[in-house]
């Protein structure tokens, strides 16, 4: 059974609501980090992830369910 993945490029193309600027950032902001202020969670994206040395990509179904959740927190 494969995998839905995609490149930032092609992920933008099929859903244009996710701009390759927007989706970059997300993918930064993905794990924790070190900050002057001390440490910051990451926003869980990681989940949806897949890096093969330098490239990143995204699967779908995991994307769409990290965005769910998203939307489940805010509640």
């Amino acid at each position: 059974m494969t995998k839905p993945l995609a490149s930032v490029r092609q992920f933008s193309e099929k859903h244009p609501a996710f701009s390759q600027g927007a989706l970059r950032n997300l993918i930064f902001l993905a794990s924790d980090r070190k900050t002057s202020k001390g440490p910051t969670p990451g926003n869980g994206l990681t989940v949806a992830l897949v890096r093969i040395g330098r490239k990143v990509l995204i699967d779908e179904i995991k994307f769409f369910e990290w965005v769910d959740q998203q939307q489940e927190g805010g509640k």
